[in-house]
């Protein structure tokens, strides 16, 4: 697993965006870019696929911007990951770990398919409220 710019910024601006727009009003690329130092651009691309995932929706306009479609304590991390696009499994010998050809006799299959396990479950078992609050520690 390599996440990319793309991934970590996805975080980051959900984060804000939560911060930002605490009380569900919308919140606009330009504060998000200006508060995160992430060209709005790229934020840009980032929030279309949030969008069509269904993380946040946006309001057009004055006054327009982005506000999360689901309130944070029912969104995860990997929610967020995946959506913008990452993979959250470990690529072992250069494939996916499902698609491994020698899993009945590699002996350290099993090794890298729990640390595939134990990966997802981190990232899908915190949501974005716990982080929030710090509360994700504790798991």
């Amino acid at each position: 697993m390599n996440i990319t710019m793309k991934g970590r910024y996805a975080l980051r601006a959900t984060l804000a965006l939560a911060d930002l727009g605490a009380n569900g009003e919308p919140v606009s690329i330009s504060n998000l870019s200006r508060r995160e130092g992430i060209s709005p651009i790229f934020l840009e691309q980032i929030f279309f696929r949030l969008r069509k995932d269904g993380i946040v929706s946006s309001v057009r306009g004055p006054g327009g911007g982005f506000y999360f479609a689901r309130t944070p304590d029912k969104i995860t991390l990997k929610d967020i990951l995946e959506a913008s696009g990452e993979n959250l499994g470990t690529d072992i010998c250069g494939k996916h770990i499902e698609n491994c050809s020698r899993a009945e006799e590699c002996l350290s299959h099993a090794v890298w398919a729990k640390a595939d396990s134990l990966l997802n479950d981190f990232f899908e078992t915190i949501t974005l409220a716990e982080v929030l609050k710090g509360d994700w520690e504790e798991k």
